[in-house]
């Protein structure tokens, strides 16, 4: 079968592997659409981070370069392993895509996220989302229903990132949530606080971008702050108190201390961006003003619910599709657009069809 396949710093390949094998208490799925995310544009421009080093084999999937890509996908049920029972052929599905030891089972409580040796399919090995099949231990993999377009359910893995970062800001139905960017984990935060009933305020420099958050309903507001006065428009919009919360989607310094800014007194805000580097924090407004800040990654038992919203059409994941390209063009149509071009593209998805 035909996969995309990671060597090392912008060393992509488009190859043929062997193709995988339901193994016991394996899931084998054909993919159907696959978003390139962006923590495959740092691989490419700066890794390995994730993926397994030359020479380092990943100490649970034992593999190191190539590695297949993709954590972002959506598929078909193509086969059933020994042991796997409440899965049929045929049936729609997505993949929460993590490389845990196996003791480790998403259906008991407790931040399986945050376990030591976490990591990802698509990055650490185990098969990818790039790729025309995987096969998938059960524990990860979410039936959905098959009345959900596929293309769509591809988005599915980032919008989980999104609702655990809303369940980690206590929000509630009536709060003013403030969204510090709208690239695509910033509009998908959006579309969830907008689902579960919040006033949102977008900021954003980009007026494409911008203008695609509130066209696609997910913003009540989308603000320039190099244009407005951002905590005077809050201040406005909050008949004075501030942001309820605030959802930091940047990693860009000057936006962590806007959101403080602009936040009320006892407020949350939440940090969902991947820093390569240190911030600078402005303590003293943090005491004084009593703020909670929380940082998340990934995501744990949110799949299910991230899933109930999109089937009962609490979101609508279609405006954030920005295009469509085959294997071929990842490199050179998909991570170019988004390195290069990133104010017109939310979410590229690939498919081994095309």
């Amino acid at each position: 079968m035909r996969a995309v396949r990671y060597y090392g710093q912008k060393d992509i390949r488009v190859e043929e592997i062997d193709a995988p094998v339901a193994g016991e208490g394996e899931v084998l799925i054909d993919i159907a659409w696959c978003g390139i995310c962006g923590t495959d544009l740092h691989e490419y421009l700066e890794g390995p981070i994730f993926c397994p080093a030359p020479g380092h084999p990943h100490p649970i999937t034992g593999e190191e370069p190539p590695v297949t890509l993709g954590h972002e996908f959506s598929g078909v049920v193509a086969a059933l392993g020994e042991g796997v029972d409440d899965l049929e052929v045929g049936q729609h599905v997505v993949v929460e895509p993590y490389v845990l030891p196996d003791d480790v089972d998403p259906k008991e409580p407790g931040p399986y996220n945050l376990h030591p040796d976490v990591n990802f399919i698509g990055l650490a090995g185990g098969g990818g989302g790039l790729s025309e099949q995987v096969a998938v231990q059960r524990r990860w993999v979410h039936p959905i229903n098959n009345d959900v377009p596929l293309d769509e359910a591809a988005l599915i893995e980032p919008l989980s990132v999104a609702h655990h970062a809303f369940v980690a800001s206590e929000a509630k139905e009536g709060d003013v949530a403030l969204i510090g960017g709208a690239g695509p984990i910033g509009v998908l935060t959006a579309a969830v606080a907008k689902a579960y009933g919040c006033t949102v305020v977008v900021s954003e420099l980009s007026e494409l971008r911008g203008q695609k958050a509130f066209d696609a309903g997910v913003a009540d507001y989308a603000i320039d702050p190099s244009k407005q006065d951002l905590k005077e428009e809050i201040l406005k919009i909050t008949d004075g108190k501030g942001a309820d919360v605030a959802f930091e989607c940047t990693s860009v310094n000057v936006v962590l201390d806007q959101l403080i800014d602009c936040l009320k007194l006892k407020g949350t805000l939440v940090v969902e961006s991947i820093w390569s580097k240190k911030a600078q924090f402005d303590i003293h407004a943090l005491v004084m003003k009593e703020l909670t800040v929380r940082g998340i990654i990934g995501y744990a038992h949110d799949h299910e619910q991230t899933i109930k919203l999109v089937e009962d059409g609490k979101v609508d994941l279609k405006p954030f599709i920005t295009g469509k390209i085959g294997f071929d063009g990842v490199v050179d149509e998909g991570f170019d657009t988004l390195i290069n071009r990133n104010e017109t593209a939310v979410k590229i998805l690939v498919s081994p069809e095309l």
